[in-house]
């Protein structure tokens, strides 16, 4: 998507994303999301006083590039909110409880794109349909292409994104302590997608 996206293609994650090579006539490619090597940080305003992270696990996730035509990519992803980890156990599980994500009546967080835009070399937005506690609402990534390459390790193809987003909790149903605790959150998300054959 991005100056090498722009001679490559896009590629989508997280999670969405973009990707860089040079522009051939190829079917699209498919990328599964490396769970082992993605993050998916919360950050939550506490009281005035704090910006307070936590951390969500259990992501899965599918990706299609298209390289000549990176509007047409397109990114799945699912958390499960059962994984949600603060740091403090008690904490978690007030937060799975039916005042925030209710975790017994909707196990899981998910996304689907519904749009492709480049901004840059190696940026672009990605815009989708996020549903939690079976509220869905658009909301928009900015994404990075972080890394391309055979990982040394697997020698599979692999694609890293950095991406970040703003979701205002209440409009999901989710008003419980806002706004000592705050409405908006900030999603930062790191992940890598690895090719499938």
């Amino acid at each position: 998507m991005f100056t090498s996206l722009k001679k490559a293609g896009f590629a989508l994650a997280i999670v969405a994303g973009l990707s860089g090579a040079a522009v051939c006539a190829q079917a699209a490619e498919t990328y599964k999301l490396d769970p082992s090597h993605t993050s998916v940080i919360f950050v939550v305003n506490h009281l005035g006083f704090s910006n307070f992270q936590g951390r969500f696990g259990g992501a899965t996730g599918d990706l299609t590039l298209d390289r000549e035509n990176p509007a047409a990519s397109s990114a799945s992803i699912s958390i499960d909110l059962a994984q949600i980890d603060s740091g403090v156990e008690a904490l978690d599980n007030h937060m799975k409880s039916a005042d925030f994500f209710d975790v017994a009546s909707h196990p899981t967080a998910t996304f689907k794109s519904t749009s492709v835009e480049l901004t840059g070399e190696t940026t672009a937005t990605i815009t989708g349909d996020l549903t939690i506690l079976g509220q869905t609402k658009p909301v928009v990534f900015d994404v990075t292409l972080t890394g391309e390459g055979d990982n040394p390790m697997s020698s599979t193809h692999t694609l890293g994104f950095a991406a970040t987003a703003t979701v205002t909790r209440s409009e999901f149903g989710m008003t419980y302590l806002v706004p000592a605790v705050s409405d908006d959150v900030e999603l930062q998300i790191s992940t890598e997608f690895l090719q499938q054959k």
